[in-house]
């Protein structure tokens, strides 16, 4: 039995019984997020994307939260349908370094987390801000309402 994909439990009845409980890889997850975070922008719902591409709203579902993994054929397909490059995608990935590119740290150190960043934009609120911050037009404006956010946010 493979420790990383199933655990026994006694029923408490003399019975074991082998629960499945398939860890989310890493990439997978968030390739989802990013699918998440395109559909959200373009203001789909997960049922018109699953229309779109002739599946249900809960396999879009599954995508989103890295369940299932997406493979290269509907990657390519979600990358038309959702109008961007299949590199999108990837960008930002954990341990997303290009090949051949090393760590600019190097030795054992870890490249600094942007992880939160992609985290609060592909929220909600995140894509709700950034819908409404895209549409301010005059640019004195949006730089005072980054100076606000950093104020709030306590940095100098």
């Amino acid at each position: 039995m493979d420790p990383m994909k199933n655990s026994e439990v006694d029923d408490g009845g003399g019975n074991v019984l082998v629960h499945n409980a398939r860890r989310a890889n890493p990439m997978d997850v968030h390739v989802g997020t990013r699918v998440r975070m395109r559909r959200m922008i373009l203001g789909l719902s997960q049922e018109k994307l699953g229309e779109l591409l002739g599946l249900t709203f809960q396999q879009i579902q599954k995508y989103e939260k890295g369940i299932n993994r997406i493979g290269a054929s509907r990657l390519f397909e979600l990358s038309k349908v959702l109008d961007v490059p299949v590199q999108f995608f990837f960008e930002q990935a954990p341990g997303g370094e290009a090949i051949g590119q090393a760590s600019a740290a190097g030795g054992f150190a870890e490249p600094a987390s942007e992880g939160y960043v992609t985290d609060v934009l592909s929220s909600r609120e995140g894509i709700e801000l950034n819908k409404a911050f895209a549409r301010i037009g005059d640019s004195k404006v949006r730089r005072s309402i980054v100076d606000l956010v950093r104020a709030l946010a306590g940095d100098d």
